[in-house]
C-alpha cells in the first residue's frame, strides 16, 4: 500500500495517536521533568484532547462518504483552531520584552472556583508573567511554539487524510 492508498480511517488513527504521545509528553514534562503547566498550557492541552477525540472518533467511524469525510475535516480544523491559537497566544507573550509582559494573577484552580468560566477564559487568554517564562526548549523553540508547530501539521494531516480522493475498493461490484 502505498503513501497515496492510506485509508482515511487509517490516517485519522494516526492523528489520535499523535495527540496522544503530545500529551504524553505534556505528563511526562509535569510529572517527571518538573515543569509546572502554566493556565495556557492547560488550555492547550484541552484543545489537543479535544482534537484527538475528533481524530479518534473519524477512525473509528472509518466512513468512505465523502460529505462524511468532509465533516469531519471541518470538525478537525475547528478543533485544532482553538489550541492553535492559545499556543500562538503563548509563543507571542513569551516574545514580549520583560517589562512588558502582564503581572502574574491567581492560579487557575482559584479563578474556577470564583468567576464564571468565560471570565477566567478571557483572563487566561490576556496571559500572565507566568506564561511568559521559558523553561523548556528543543532547538532553540519553546514548548508552545513546538505545540504550535505540530497542530499545524495535525490540521494538514487531518485535511489531507479526510479530502483526498479515496481509492476504489479491488474487486466485487463498481
Amino acid at each position: 500500500m502505498g503513501a497515496g492508498r492510506v485509508p482515511a480511517r487509517t490516517g485519522n488513527a494516526v492523528g489520535a495517536a499523535a495527540c496522544a504521545v503530545m500529551l504524553a509528553y505534556a505528563f511526562y514534562a509535569e510529572r517527571v521533568l518538573g515543569l509546572e503547566p502554566c493556565p495556557l498550557c492547560m488550555f492547550q492541552r484541552v484543545g489537543v484532547a479535544i482534537l484527538g477525540l475528533v481524530f479518534l472518533v473519524a477512525a473509528l467511524h472509518g466512513s468512505r462518504n465523502t460529505g462524511a469525510r468532509r465533516a469531519y475535516a471541518a470538525l478537525l480544523l475547528a478543533a485544532a483552531a482553538f489550541p492553535g491559537y492559545v499556543a500562538g497566544r503563548h509563543v507571542y507573550i513569551q516574545s514580549l520584552p520583560e517589562g512588558s509582559v502582564p503581572s502574574c494573577g491567581a492560579t487557575l484552580d482559584y479563578m474556577l472556583d470564583v468567576f464564571p468560566l468565560l471570565t477566567v477564559v478571557r483572563k487566561v487568554l490576556t496571559g500572565g508573567g507566568e506564561c511568559a517564562k521559558i523553561d523548556w526548549s528543543f532547538l532553540g523553540l519553546s514548548m508552545p511554539a513546538w505545540v504550535l508547530a505540530a497542530l499545524c501539521m495535525l490540521a494538514a494531516w487531518g485535511l489531507w487524510a479526510n479530502l483526498r480522493r479515496l481509492p476504489r475498493p479491488q474487486g466485487g461490484f463498481r
